[in-house]
């Protein structure tokens, strides 16, 4: 069984080490960060965590900024953890970015149970175990830089795209249905189906041969997709 991956961004030295060393004793490998760019430099070159633990008050930029710059790479769960806890902080936070919300000053046994309950409700995570996601011999998926490699050609993704793509893979080969995807994707927004069908259909016309007869995404007419292609040792041990 693979370690969790964490990706801490917290520029109280004493908090981070803390947090490290408690979660780390519990089976997480945790990278922790004093400010954004670099933990964002760390996700390109390293790959997706499984969840994000980030303060609000960093030195170079806010905490809404860098979740929303890990949102825009994929659908990277993430809990904040900060001193910044007047409700319509928090409300924001949980409407538009985050699993969960906790509060400075917090026991660590109670922050390791929360990453631990938002990581049983994610199906399949070991996709972070790599940069580039090697689905099969003809599609590679590199979601921290919002691209595919699709018989040998680079083919850009917006955001949208890169976080319908990130969760049909993690739930491959099991129907998602469109009301969790448009809750994942857009969280705080009111979206229909009409919006979702348009944006997997500009999906589908990046990432096959022929949208007409699709070999990645199937859909469930009235039920939602399925990422149909299951990539090597990208579930783990019981696949």
């Amino acid at each position: 069984m693979k370690k969790s991956k964490v990706l801490l961004i917290e520029d109280e030295e004493t908090v981070s080490k803390l947090i490290i060393d408690f979660l780390g004793k519990h089976g997480y490998e945790v990278t922790a960060f004093p400010d954004g760019p670099p933990a964002l430099e760390h996700v390109r070159q390293r790959g997706l965590p499984h969840i994000a633990l980030l303060d609000l008050g960093l030195p170079s930029m806010h905490g809404f900024e860098l979740a929303s710059k890990l949102k825009a790479m994929a659908d990277v769960p993430i809990i904040f953890v900060t001193s910044s806890g007047d409700t319509e902080t928090i409300v924001q936070g949980l409407k538009k970015y985050a699993e969960d919300f906790i509060v400075k000053p917090f026991e660590l046994r109670e922050l390791e149970a929360r990453v631990e309950v938002v990581l049983s409700r994610m199906p399949s995570l070991d996709y972070a175990s790599e940069p580039i996601i090697q689905v099969d011999d003809f599609l590679e998926i590199d979601f921290a830089h919002n691209r595919i490699v699709l018989n040998n050609k680079a083919i850009g993704l917006t955001p949208t795209e890169s976080i319908l793509l990130h969760v049909l893979l993690r739930n491959a080969g099991r129907v998602v249905e469109n009301r969790m995807l448009i809750a994942r994707v857009w969280p705080s927004e009111d979206v229909y189906e009409d919006t979702l069908r348009v944006h997997m259909h500009r999906l589908r016309r990046k990432l096959e041969s022929d949208s007409h007869h699709p070999h990645y995404i199937r859909t469930e007419r009235g039920v939602g997709y399925m990422f149909t292609v299951r990539p090597p040792d990208l579930f783990g041990e019981d696949a």
